[in-house]
């Protein structure tokens, strides 16, 4: 008997680690985020929030929809889901307060998005080039350097970009290979490969100047992108995704760029951008992305072409 207790005992740790492990850590995060707002919502109206009902979640995102977008919503809706589900309770999203609530709010309040700014090449240019002229250790400009030049090439996610290990490069002739051991979309870890060619101007190649760090910093192991010690000395430890914000925030802003407006995301979407404006297709920006559907590079695609392909280039006046 107490040795059926002790398996079921093991199973039933073994099932909860299997749960946590179907889902990324910045997933589970984001779910305990919005859940504990949620949570702050019904102690303050004293409604309950686990388990809850649809009428109640209902409230909630009309009380969210007034400084919030729709993405939000749907974000935190999903949250609450998850949460009631991992808890062993049943929420029945799909019943009509709530999608018709939802449907109601998106007509007030439209479903257009506005992103974040993606970083085109002159942005990319002049950030470039403030580096070079900024009063800074050599070291740390090649570094800060192949950070936005390898983030932009490859379409990077910034939890990609610093995930990067020494194992994972794989120079050849033509460029170099990226193994991406694990991204947003790909849970599982079935990991795709990217392939950075050489460019013609060895300033902006991001593969001259990864190359150039490597050798620099003798880093032949471990992460790529390092943190630095306040005296210049670079350690062991992997930089932060946050710190790649910092990074391009800084930057912009020494080169006169508002950077309000711009997040690590707009290393991806300026890639994505620029390649749809030079004619590259849908096919080829989503093997280098990742992107897993249509949607967003379509998106890019349009607001690349929006005067390329505008009706008023036809008008003569």
């Amino acid at each position: 008997m107490n040795e059926l207790t002790t398996d079921l005992k093991t199973l039933h740790e073994a099932t909860l680690n299997n749960l946590k492990s179907s889902k990324a850590n910045n997933t589970l995060r984001a779910y305990k985020s919005d859940f504990k707002d949620f949570g702050a919502f019904c102690a303050k109206h004293g409604l309950n929030s686990l388990p809850s009902e649809p009428k109640i979640v209902s409230l909630y995102l009309t009380h969210l929809s007034k400084n919030s977008k729709i993405s939000t919503l749907r974000r935190r809706l999903v949250s609450i889901s998850m949460v009631h589900r991992l808890k062993g309770h049943y929420l029945d999203t799909k019943h009509p307060i709530i999608v018709e609530n939802l449907m109601g709010i998106k007509r007030v309040k439209g479903s257009i998005q506005k992103g974040k700014k993606p970083l085109l090449i002159n942005h990319l240019k002049s950030i470039i080039n403030v580096i070079d002229e900024k009063k800074m250790d050599e070291i740390k400009k090649l570094r800060d350097k192949t950070i936005i030049l390898v983030g932009f090439g490859g379409g990077f996610r910034r939890t990609e970009l610093i995930s990067i290990d020494h194992d994972d490069l794989e120079f050849v002739p033509e460029g170099i290979k990226i193994i991406i051991k694990k991204s947003k979309t790909d849970q599982f870890g079935e990991g795709m490969i990217k392939g950075l060619p050489y460019f013609t101007n060895e300033k902006y190649c991001p593969v001259a100047n990864l190359k150039k760090w490597l050798e620099i910093s003798k880093i032949n192991s471990g992460p790529i992108f390092r943190r630095f010690t306040k005296g210049s000395s670079l350690t062991k430890k992997r930089l932060t995704d946050q710190s790649v914000v910092l990074l391009m925030k800084e930057y912009l802003n020494l080169a006169g760029i508002e950077n309000k407006n711009y997040a690590g995301h707009s290393l991806r979407s300026g890639f994505a951008t620029v390649a749809a404006e030079s004619g590259a297709d849908e096919r080829s920006i989503m093997a280098m992305t990742g992107h897993k559907t249509t949607q967003m590079v379509r998106r890019y695609i349009r607001e690349a072409n929006i005067f390329k392909n505008n009706a008023l280039n036809k008008i003569k006046i």
